[in-house]
């Protein structure tokens, strides 16, 4: 597997957790603790995958993932979130999620999606 992995949660432990499971499988991961870092970071990078909690103070997951979509960037984001309502879910896909991860979850199972992201 290659491609730089961006992770975004303000949650410093998932943040973290996330970003040590993916390293132990060989990925180049950077992290971020909030929206306008995110949407800063992926303007100015190229990804190979963007892992993008929703709910964070400021500009949220789901207004990151629009603002990247209209500048036509395809990048594959894969949304962890806490809010798993079936409107929450499709509201994610709506605006471009490729996955749409909640938690708790597995952190195994995310990694399985970021490899199938990664193609």
């Amino acid at each position: 597997m290659s491609g730089r992995i961006l992770v975004v949660d303000d949650d410093r432990d998932i943040r973290d957790l996330v970003a040590i499971k993916l390293e132990s499988a060989g990925l180049d991961v950077e992290t971020r603790a909030d929206g306008a870092q995110a949407l800063e970071a992926a303007v100015d990078g190229e990804w190979a995958v963007i892992v993008l909690d929703v709910m964070m103070p400021g500009m949220s997951g789901i207004d990151v993932l629009r603002a990247i979509r209209e500048r036509g960037d395809q990048t594959p984001v894969i949304l962890l979130t806490a809010r798993g309502q079936e409107k929450d879910i499709e509201a994610g896909f709506a605006a471009g999620a490729d996955h749409y991860v909640t938690k708790p979850f597995s952190p195994r199972a995310l990694l399985a999606r970021v490899t199938a992201a990664l193609g």
